[in-house]
């Protein structure tokens, strides 16, 4: 029996209209889009709190919703973890408490224990406590606890960072990937922030005025020019796989080696052929004609103009995807530079990249090299 999650539906409230069909197969798929796209509408339908008016839902085999046939799971029988911006956490019971009333909603004993979610969430010190005299991102984890002792098929994530600054962000942010790897429980991850989807995500749902406009791998997904609301993000650009190939103590550097051409961070602490997931921002890369001579650039790779997105007279800039070694790039120059150097699909250029984010928590967040 399958345990991934398939969505098929359509809904309208008031003027805004939902249609949206997409297969979730495993791992984390993040809903993204800007405000008002439709985002917390569909994780509402599959959750059971929004009764589609057209639709299936469908999760692990079992018929969820079926609008042809009449058929509709209530929430509550749906076991599926909701994890919302705000904690939700009953302030009047310890933290303790409010973990076991997740495990009190469900019959049984399978599972993840206890004390694994404990463990995993590392929030051991913080069970004789009161939600009040907890950070925010200390209540987020709980909630996120009593959420996974439900024994739930599904987590779907609203935004659960979305309330936090960026401290608590920074705080949280490894603990959501220690349940990506350890947990084993399919997540719906919703998402405004593309620097979250990039680091937390293995496939992505785009989402613009209700409607789905690309899904599939991030990598694939962040690398098109054609997909309107990733373009122009601050954090847009290119998403890759890495491996650590070769560490230089003598210059404190790591060689990393990826699809698109090796690439150097500083030292890391990870072993030799151990992964790691990085991102190329579109505004930390440079394009030349010529391999560049006398610069301090560290990281140059070779590549190809592979398409150059539409062109806005009101914009300055513009984005090109290039082609390097079996990897795609995206860059982000300005209208007048596109048009002095004589871009165009096909034509072999040379890629400085200034700096390199790395997506993990056991690795410094940003090993730039300018």
């Amino acid at each position: 029996m399958s345990a991934g999650l398939s969505v098929a539906v359509a809904h309208r409230q008031g003027t805004f209209r939902l249609q949206a069909a997409f297969e979730a197969p495993g791992g984390v798929t993040a809903l993204f889009g800007h405000s008002g796209s439709g985002k917390t509408t569909l994780v509402d339908i599959i959750g059971g709190l929004v009764r589609p008016q057209a639709g299936r839902v469908e999760l692990a085999g079992e018929v969820l919703v079926d609008t042809q046939t009449g058929r509709f799971v209530p929430p509550h029988r749906r076991r599926v973890g909701y994890v919302f911006q705000e904690s939700r956490l009953f302030p009047h019971l310890s933290v303790r408490s409010n973990l076991l009333f997740g495990r009190r909603l469900v019959r049984g004993t399978d599972g993840i224990g206890f004390d694994d979610v404990v463990g995993l969430l590392g929030i051991g010190s913080l069970l004789g406590r009161r939600p009040n005299g907890l950070s925010g991102g200390e209540r987020q984890r709980v909630a996120i606890g009593r959420a996974l002792l439900a024994r739930p098929r599904l987590l779907l994530m609203d935004e659960p960072l979305a309330a936090l600054d960026e401290a608590r962000k920074a705080e949280i942010l490894p603990f959501l990937e220690h349940l990506r790897d350890a947990a084993q429980v399919p997540i719906i991850y919703v998402s405004h922030a593309l620097s979250e989807v990039s680091r937390l995500a293995d496939r992505i749902v785009v989402l613009e005025a209700g409607e789905i406009v690309a899904a599939g791998p991030v990598a694939e997904v962040t690398a098109r020019l054609d997909v309107l609301p990733l373009r122009h993000e601050r954090e847009a650009g290119a998403v890759l796989a890495a491996r650590v190939e070769a560490h230089d103590p003598v210059f404190a550097l790591t060689r990393l080696a990826t699809e698109a051409g090796p690439l150097f961070v500083p030292l890391l602490p990870r072993p030799v052929g151990a992964g790691v997931r990085i991102q190329v921002a579109a505004r930390d890369v440079t394009l030349s004609l010529r391999r560049p001579e006398g610069t301090s650039a560290l990281n140059v790779l070779e590549g190809r103009i592979a398409e150059i997105g539409a062109l806005d007279r009101a914009d300055p800039t513009a984005e090109v995807r290039l082609a390097c070694g079996g990897a795609s790039l995206i860059v982000r120059l300005t209208r007048r530079s596109l048009a002095e150097m004589g871009l165009a699909p096909g034509l072999a250029v040379f890629a400085a990249v200034k700096s390199v984010a790395l997506l993990d928590a056991r690795a410094p967040p940003d090993a730039g090299l300018r």
